[in-house]
């Protein structure tokens, strides 16, 4: 797969409410590889730029049902099939006593899946990412407001995008390279 001559566009906008309409209406002419970029969480920010569910609900509840059944399993092994021993006429799977050590192992393997997930899920670690290139986006952590839409995007034309981006009044719009 040839990679496009950019990355993308950077838009620049002069404040959290712009983003949000400016976002907004690049979802609705139909972009959607793009991201927003800002200083602080702006909540409708993500529904603006048509963010959707992720499965990590659905890994930690497989997480969690594999520790559950893993702690069930062991437990099961050694006191029935390894080394089963009678006290006080009990049977050798007594579930009762399982509960607290199955309950344990299906909090611990929910947690490890719920962090795994997420580091998968969202690409991480990633010490690089394009947008770095502009000089313009070392602001984003103080006050910068920006819109990058991906030249890997259906919809994306270098001309057409620009324009599109500057009739939203950016503050400015860079190329940004590989």
């Amino acid at each position: 797969m040839k990679h496009p001559p950019i990355w993308g566009l950077l838009a620049e906008f002069d404040g959290p409410n712009s983003l949000v309409h400016a976002s907004e209406r690049a979802h609705a002419e139909g972009f959607r590889k793009m991201d927003a970029y800002s200083p602080f969480p702006i909540e409708e920010l993500s529904e603006a730029i048509g963010f959707h569910r992720t499965r990590l609900t659905l890994i930690i509840l497989i997480g969690g049902l594999l520790g559950l059944l893993t702690g069930v399993a062991m437990q099961y092994w050694i006191s029935a099939i390894d080394y089963p021993l009678n006290v006080g006429g009990r049977p050798y799977a007594a579930w009762v006593a399982f509960v607290i050590p199955c309950f344990e192992l299906t909090i611990l393997f929910a947690s490890f899946s719920a962090v795994v997930g997420m580091l998968a899920l969202n690409g991480l670690p990633l010490p690089y990412h394009p947008v770095f290139n502009v000089p313009e986006f070392s602001r984003v952590s103080r006050d910068g407001f920006f819109l990058a839409i991906e030249a890997s995007d259906p919809r994306f034309d270098t001309a057409e995008t620009r324009k599109f981006l500057q009739g939203l009044r950016a503050v400015g719009v860079w190329e940004v390279p590989h």
